[in-house]
């Protein structure tokens, strides 16, 4: 099964308070689930990771065989897809993590614009909303 994860990490300050969101959709766009937490204190780099981890968890527990993952990070998509080195000690962890989950699916992670990443964007930031209804 196909499934779309669109993914997006927030940081309030660099470093300071992260967020991730993450949409996961078939192949019409219906959405299926989505991620939107925050994520403790890191850059916006660590939040981009944070995010393509959480999305990719769950696309593996929705059962996708065949991902495609589309992310506005342009330095998230070339280190994953093995065109940049990953040279900051923290992202190593992370990108060695990722590939590991991508290699349950049959995978293609590709750059989109950020005007095609609002849904992802938009889970991130309501992450930052706490149950008062105050941002953070």
């Amino acid at each position: 099964m196909l499934l779309i994860l669109y993914t997006d990490g927030a940081c309030r300050g660099n470093p300071g308070p992260m967020a991730i969101g993450a949409s996961i959709q078939d192949e019409t766009g219906k959405e299926l689930a989505t991620v939107s937490e925050l994520f403790g204190n890191g850059t916006n780099n660590i939040a981009e990771y944070r995010a393509v981890l959480a999305g990719l968890e769950k696309a593996k527990s929705l059962g996708a065989t065949e991902i495609e993952v589309r992310i506005d990070s342009k330095l998230a998509v070339e280190q994953l897809n093995g065109r940049y080195k990953v040279k900051n000690e923290r992202l190593k962890a992370l990108h060695a993590q990722a590939i590991e989950l991508l290699s349950n699916f049959q995978s293609t992670v590709m750059h989109v614009p950020r005007e095609q990443n609002q849904r992802a964007d938009e889970l991130a930031n309501l992450a930052y909303i706490v149950p008062n209804g105050q941002a953070v």
